[in-house]
This record gives structure tokens, C-alpha cells and sequence, in this order.
């Protein structure tokens, strides 16, 4: 069965049917010959453990999006089968199974069959990504504490000074006076005025803590990683024009 490369790729995921049209289940791999001839696929069919049967392709026929077997349901089901999305080439021993499973006449292949998956590498890279974490970084307090200071100031004061006045009797005002001579005494209680100071409690200031939020751009350097894929081709002969 010559396929071309577009219609081995066509043939992942198609529906496998048996002869007589009911869907045994899908293709998962296909494997060609030493010639590169695709002779054999294997079967995805929900059994339990990953394995996909394997089936002859070289005995199926190819319809639109689907390949038909000359087999009957049970017979693909319980064939031989591989790993899910193996990519080994088949055994000897593999491919002596198949044959009298299938009832074919076995070839004696040069080499044992491989699986035609298209080689490919997977590419990654690292990609940043970039935040803000909020984190303590001080306390602001607040701290009352008692110092002393000097006041200077002045203030006015009043005393009692003592002035003699002396003045003469007059006639009138010896009638007022005792008779005889003796001795007698008066006092004048002075007063004198000092500084006093006084001190009282007077709040004058209120003060109170806040914070608000400034931003800012910050640049942040990181080394990322990716992968980088090189290819080795051949020199490909030129073609005829």
C-alpha cells in the first residue's frame, strides 16, 4: 500500500471499523517496513491499561476518515497489542505473534517494522513573571518625654515705704491732747510684694501618626531560560527544472 507522507498523517485519530462498519476504535501509531511502506497501526479501544491492539494495514481499506479491516470486531480487539503512544519498533517475536493472530503469511523482514511518527523535539522557555510581596520594613513611633526648660520674664511688684511728716499743732488741736509728758509708742505694718509663679497643665498640640502609599517604578533584573532547537539536514540534492 503506497501512502504519501500527508496521508500517513491523515491516518492518527481516524475511526477503525471492522467489516461490517461497527467501530472497533481509532488509530493511535503507525509502523512501517524497512521500506518505509506503512504495514501495521494500532488500535485505541478504551481497554483498560493504556494498550492499543495492533491490526495489518496493508490488508485494510482506506475510506474517507476511516479505516475498514477485513476482520471482525473481536479479532482486532484481542490481538496482540503495545503501549499507548509507543513510539518502539515492533519485535520478531511481536510481529511472529500478529501474523498468526491474523492468519497472515509472515514476510521475513530485513528489519523489524518502525513506527512513522514524525520526529520532533518540544521547545520550552522560561517566562517572567513579575509581582509586588509586602513585607515590614520599620516601625514609626510616637514618644512622649519631659524636658526643662528656663522662662525668663517679669513682673510688676508694689512695697510700703515709710515717709515722716511732721506737722505743727495748732490751737484747736490742743484740746484734743492728754495733759503731761510721757512716753508712747505707734506702729505702721508695711507691705511688700514678691514674685510668685504658679504652674498649670495646658494642652496645646495634638499629634497623631498616619501613612499613605507612594508607588514607584522599580526595575527588577532576572535571568529566564529557554530552549533553543538546531537543526542538522543534509545538503538536499538540486532538482531538475
Amino acid at each position: 500500500m503506497r501512502l504519501t507522507e500527508q496521508q500517513i498523517r491523515s491516518l492518527y485519530g481516524q475511526d477503525v471499523q471492522d467489516r461490517s462498519g461497527a467501530t472497533i476504535g481509532s488509530v493511535g501509531q503507525v509502523w512501517a517496513d524497512a521500506a518505509g511502506e506503512p504495514t501495521w497501526v494500532s488500535v485505541r479501544t478504551g481497554v483498560p491499561g493504556g494498550l492499543e491492539a495492533m491490526a495489518p494495514l496493508h490488508t485494510a481499506r482506506l475510506q474517507a476518515g476511516r479505516v475498514q479491516m477485513p476482520y471482525d470486531r473481536s479479532t482486532v480487539r484481542t490481538a496482540p497489542a503495545v503501549d499507548s503512544g509507543t513510539d518502539q519498533p515492533l519485535g520478531v517475536d511481536q510481529l511472529t505473534q500478529l501474523y498468526r493472530h491474523y492468519q497472515l503469511p509472515a514476510p521475513q523482514p530485513e528489519q523489524p517494522p518502525r513506527t512513522t511518527a514524525p520526529p520532533e523535539l518540544i521547545r520550552s522557555e522560561e517566562r517572567l513573571r513579575v509581582g509586588t510581596q509586602s513585607e515590614p520594613v520599620g516601625t514609626a513611633r510616637l514618644r512622649k518625654r519631659v524636658v526643662t526648660e528656663n522662662v525668663h520674664t517679669s513682673v510688676p511688684v508694689e512695697h510700703d515705704e515709710v515717709s515722716v511728716v511732721r506737722e505743727p499743732i495748732t490751737a484747736t488741736d490742743r484740746a484734743d491732747v492728754p495733759p503731761g509728758i510721757g512716753e508712747d509708742e505707734r506702729e505702721l505694718v508695711l507691705h511688700a510684694e514678691h514674685p510668685v509663679a504658679v504652674k498649670e497643665r495646658v494642652p496645646v498640640e495634638r499629634v497623631r501618626l498616619t501613612s499613605h502609599e507612594v508607588v514607584e517604578q522599580r526595575p527588577v533584573n532576572a535571568q529566564v531560560q529557554r530552549e533553543v532547537i538546531d537543526t542538522d539536514v543534509p545538503e538536499q540534492p538540486p532538482r531538475a527544472g
